[in-house]
């Protein structure tokens, strides 16, 4: 049997354990929902107070100089590059997760319709259960070209394998899904889709900040992602693009702004594409979003992703122990994979009346979050989240279950 002192005991021999001081968390509540909104960095509040009072109030327009505001989207793109296997000059942080998904699909339809076989290569794979925004993305941009492109969705990720073929163009797919936290093997897909000549698309919104990513290794053509979950950058912050050094030469995306021109001050009328990466911006950039976003990468610049992906399987190694430990008796279905190489860094499990039980726990001072169907939502962010806390969790989930105590009238909130 696993008692808080073991988990205690676990806090006590973490390394990572110093990091959490690095955030300002409430007291009394145990936050699992880093895996949809990370907490705030503690350097947030005075990064932000600088920015107000002496990089706008004082220095105003000049900042974009001084302050190094225009070459930001660049820079946070190198300090993020490490965590998802990147190089320098290989990813922009900009717009957000769906823009940038539209740039990268279109950027690899556009360089696919230059083969030979391209009337024969219609079809975008992806998965049903795929974050719905990156299906709408695909199906609008399908229908906008008008060319006779179309989804294929496949119910399952064995299914993977005999969707991509000769028809295929693009395969796209988040690494670890938004909703059961199952993790692709990125390599094996992307040589798949490679040998059959399609192109491959990663989003790494559940991916980046929370497990080890290596793009180059796996020879992945374009990927996205967000800030906001696992490296802390704060509500809607800006997204990150990233395009392979092989295809960066001849990157044509159609959100064309003057951000990406190569020459944008001397306001020609014609678009001509900056080299590089930097080509993936559009517009003026939203620098108070950014300027945050620094405040969670250099959290990850005193650790390494081996070290957090340990503390993550860890971590919900232990909550799916304790689930079965005390809560066994309860119509609960894990829906994340057990074994390690599949497994993101959250635990999903269905309950029938999995919305006014996470309302429950959420009153109890344990967030998580909830997605239909009856998916309760843990997110495990091994920056910050204690071995004690797990405990602490499934205690109290344990005495709701035990006793019945939630709503099963509980309306819906519109947010979560």
């Amino acid at each position: 049997m696993i008692s808080r002192q073991d988990c205690l005991a676990l806090d006590a021999q973490d390394g990572l354990a110093a990091l959490r001081e690095r955030f300002d968390l409430p007291d009394g509540v145990i936050y699992l929902d880093g895996n949809s909104l990370g907490a705030r960095p503690r350097a947030a509040l005075a990064r932000a107070q600088q920015l107000l009072a002496q990089e706008w109030g004082t220095d105003l327009i000049r900042s974009w100089n001084k302050a190094g505001w225009f070459e930001l989207p660049l820079r946070l793109g190198d300090k993020l590059a490490p965590l998802i296997g990147a190089g320098a000059g290989e990813v922009v942080v900009t717009d957000s997760t769906s823009v940038n998904l539209f740039k990268m699909l279109a950027a690899a339809l556009h360089r696919q319709a230059m083969r030979s076989d391209s009337t024969a290569r219609r079809t975008i794979v992806t998965e049903r259960a795929n974050f719905p925004t990156d299906i709408y993305m695909a199906q609008g941009l399908a229908e906008w070209l008008d060319r006779g492109y179309r989804l294929r969705l496949v119910d399952a990720p064995e299914e993977l394998e005999a969707a991509i073929g000769a028809d295929t163009a693009v395969v796209m797919l988040t690494h670890v899904n938004y909703r059961s936290g199952h993790m692709h093997d990125m390599k094996a897909v992307t040589a798949h889709a490679h040998a059959n000549g399609a192109l491959t698309v990663w989003d790494l919104a559940h991916s980046a900040g929370a497990v080890p990513v290596d793009l180059r290794a796996a020879e992945a053509d374009y990927a996205v992602g967000c800030t906001y979950k696992y490296l802390n950058g704060g509500p809607g912050a800006p997204a990150f693009a990233w395009v392979a050094p092989r295809h960066q030469a001849d990157f044509r995306q159609p959100l064309s702004g003057w951000w990406g021109h190569a020459e944008p001050f001397t306001m020609q009328p014609e678009f001509r594409p900056a080299d590089g990466i930097r080509r993936a911006q559009c517009g003026t950039q939203p620098i108070l979003s950014l300027a945050l976003v620094e405040c969670g990468l250099d959290i990850f610049a005193e650790t390494d992703m081996q070290s957090v992906r340990r503390k993550s399987l860890a971590l919900t190694d232990l909550f799916i122990a304790l689930l079965e430990q005390r809560c066994a008796h309860h119509p609960l279905t894990l829906a994340t994979p057990r074994e390690h190489a599949r497994r993101g860094s959250q635990v999903s499990v269905a309950h029938p009346d999995g919305y006014p039980v996470m309302q429950a726990l959420i009153a109890r001072g344990v967030i998580g979050d909830y997605r239909e169907p009856q998916i309760m939502r843990f997110g495990f962010t091994p920056l910050y989240t204690r071995f004690a806390d797990v405990w602490d969790a499934v205690d109290i989930l344990a005495d709701i279950l035990d006793g019945g105590k939630y709503d099963r009238g509980a309306q819906r909130d519109a947010v979560t």
